[in-house]
């Protein structure tokens, strides 16, 4: 598991505003940074180390800087609510989905439907660097690793829901509840959404499959015809 992040600061270039460095610590001789200025942001440069998986760097410095600006639940929150507003607006999904988007347009877009939601700076910061990164394709699974660290640190048991369409309150509560019956009491649900279920759920608890998709019913179905044929 990677160690909390680090933010230091140094003089940026032209002698303005510090530079703000998130960098997760090096894993070994080979470990590089990457320094990056997303464009019109007035924090500087970010760096994300490159050691260890992607999603987990990302998640790790964000976590590191919301914890040492003691935002933490701020930002929690928000990347929960950030993870929902991907799940539920294709809109929003197309613009971090397209692979031809200047990186500037892009940046000033995501910048203003955060900014429309009412997501804090440092959620929208995170995400510009993400943008400039050209990362946009990957904020799904950051917005999963954060959850999944903040998690681990919580001790709280993390149940992964995959559905066919986007589960509404209603659902959710139901959700929890069969999860409580089940004696998980203290869980966090991170929703995916898998249009190929067709419908139904696929809910995953460490090494534990639960799969009630109707995609899982259909296998089944021919499974069953194929034998008595």
């Amino acid at each position: 598991m990677l160690d909390a992040a680090r933010r230091s600061a140094c003089p940026s270039e032209g002698g303005g505003r510090p530079v703000f460095l998130y960098a997760a610590p090096a894993r070994g001789p080979k470990h590089r940074e990457r320094h990056v200025a997303p464009s019109g942001s007035t924090t500087g440069a970010t760096t994300i180390a490159s050691g260890g998986g992607l999603t987990d760097r990302y998640a790790a410095a964000l976590y590191a800087h919301a914890d040492e600006q003691h935002a933490l639940d701020a930002v929690v929150a928000e990347m929960e609510a950030l993870g929902q507003l991907i799940d539920t607006s294709a809109d929003f999904r197309r613009l971090l989905e397209s692979p031809l988007i200047d990186v500037n347009l892009a940046t000033r877009a995501a910048t203003a439907v955060l900014e429309q939601q009412g997501f804090g700076k440092p959620v929208r910061d995170f995400v510009g660097v993400i943008t400039a990164n050209r990362r946009l394709r990957a904020l799904r699974d950051i917005v999963r690793a954060f959850a999944a660290l903040v998690a681990e640190r919580r001790g709280i048991i993390t149940a992964h829901v995959a559905s066919a369409h986007p589960l509404n309150d209603v659902q959710r509560q139901q959700l929890r509840a069969r999860l409580i019956e089940a004696g998980y009491g203290n869980v966090n649900i991170l929703e995916a959404v898998e249009p190929d279920l067709l419908g139904g759920l696929v809910v995953r608890i460490g090494a534990r499959l639960y799969d009630t998709s109707l995609k899982a019913r259909l296998q089944r179905l021919q499974y069953a015809m194929k034998g008595a044929a």
